[in-house]
């Protein structure tokens, strides 16, 4: 992340007859580039690499990337600690570890909890640590998303219907995406990625952002959401049905405050920055870097301090770091206790370790999941290139290169 300089600094220049201005943010120090007339310059320049003929050539794009960052800002980026890389993290932690523990209940349901919210954790922090130090687009949060959550859950019917154990196909599957993905690399099908419009951009933003605010609000389609809690038939209600001085009606309406609050309030801290308050910039900056990282603890601190007899719905913690699948015995191909009711405990948890060749004898297994991988491999691709395509827009003012 670039240092902050205060002073805005623009220097006319002259590219293909035009005139462009570079800016430097005051906040971030980030370049871009805008023409005269106000507009976004929609150039190919920081939308992918390719050279002027278009085409890098197979492996050429790897050797870009390579030296894009780790040759160029990645030193710098990494030893640049300063108060808004701590607000950052902050706010990855909290944007990375509550939907992976969300999605990973929902996996767990989804999968009869081979995959839970232990292994979403796990996965989201080894892949967003990795992807971070060596990625081409650092700045990209990865994690759990629908679209991946709903072929995981096609992929555990494929494999229940064909007496496939899950964890196999899913092994192979993700061994075939990870070839697919290297394939990919090497011949620079990112290239075409630069192809995609700003309404491509805008309508998959749109898309996500929409989910997102509707499962947090109210799904109807699901019954995830804050407004749900209205409902005195909401699960979240009938651990308390024994209480006679429980109130769903309170209930709800705390969590709908504390939703909304924390919500406003780190829009209003953010928007501090621009303010008169505090007596200089330098504060005021300070304020909107951890705004959403305040807000969080005030409202959290709020509802447990100040409404301790309105208990609320919290995220399902897992209370240790273990495989969520407890096996009814050695071969762990049964579920506790839903495959062994009349067992009082579990014989333990899944091993961490896949055996890929646990195929049920189907040889044909590691093969086969070259299908599935095909799909997966191309909504993975999709996933990820729209999403560095937007970040690596003029107008974010990033000053590294492209992903």
């Amino acid at each position: 992340m670039s240092p902050q300089e205060d002073s805005l600094r623009e220097s006319p220049d002259i590219e293909n007859g035009a005139f462009v201005n570079k800016i430097n943010d005051d906040e971030s120090g980030y370049d871009t580039e805008r023409n005269d007339s106000g507009g976004d310059d929609f150039s190919d320049e920081g939308h992918g690499h390719h050279d002027e003929e278009g085409n890098n050539g197979w492996g050429r794009g790897i050797v870009k990337d390579v030296k894009g960052t780790l040759g160029t800002y990645w030193k710098e980026e990494m030893t640049n600690f300063n108060f808004k890389t701590v607000g950052v993290s902050f706010f990855i932690f909290f944007a990375a570890a509550a939907p992976a523990i969300t999605f990973g209940a929902v996996y767990g349901k989804s999968t009869n909890n081979y995959i839970g919210a232990v292994e979403m954790l796990a996965a989201t922090a080894w892949c967003g640590i990795v992807y971070g130090l060596i990625g081409g687009q650092p700045m990209m949060i990865n994690g759990g998303t629908g679209p991946v959550l709903a072929f995981s859950t096609v992929l555990f019917q494929m494999s229940k219907s064909m007496g496939i154990p899950f964890l196999t196909l899913n092994a192979w599957t993700g061994l075939w995406i990870g070839l697919f993905l290297c394939v990919a690399a090497f011949v620079d099908l990112n290239r075409m990625i630069k192809h995609l419009t700003r309404f491509t951009d805008e309508i998959f933003a749109g898309l996500i952002a929409a989910i997102f605010i509707m499962d947090a609000l109210g799904n109807p389609l699901n019954g995830v959401g804050v407004f749900w809690y209205f409902s005195p038939d909401h699960k979240s209600h009938l651990v308390h049905q024994d209480d006679e001085n429980y109130s769903h009606w309170a209930s709800a309406f705390l969590s709908a405050i504390l939703t909304l609050g924390t919500t406003y309030g780190a829009f209003y801290l953010r928007s501090m920055k621009h303010s008169r308050f505090l007596p200089n910039q330098a504060c005021r900056n300070v304020i909107c870097d951890f705004a959403v990282v305040l807000n969080i603890v005030f409202w959290s601190v709020l509802a447990g301090a100040g409404f301790k007899d309105v208990p609320t719905e919290t995220l399902n913690v897992p209370d240790r770091f273990a495989p969520t699948f407890l096996c009814c015995d050695s071969s762990c191909h049964t579920s506790f206790p839903l495959d062994c009711p009349g067992q009082e405990e579990a014989w333990g948890r899944r091993p961490w370790l896949v055996n890929l060749f646990d195929t049920g004898d189907k040889a044909w297994v590691p093969f086969f999941a070259a299908v599935p991988a095909l799909l997966a491999f191309i909504l993975v691709f999709l996933d990820n290139g729209i999403t560095w395509h937007l970040i690596n827009h003029p107008s974010n003012k990033l000053s590294h290169g492209d992903a």
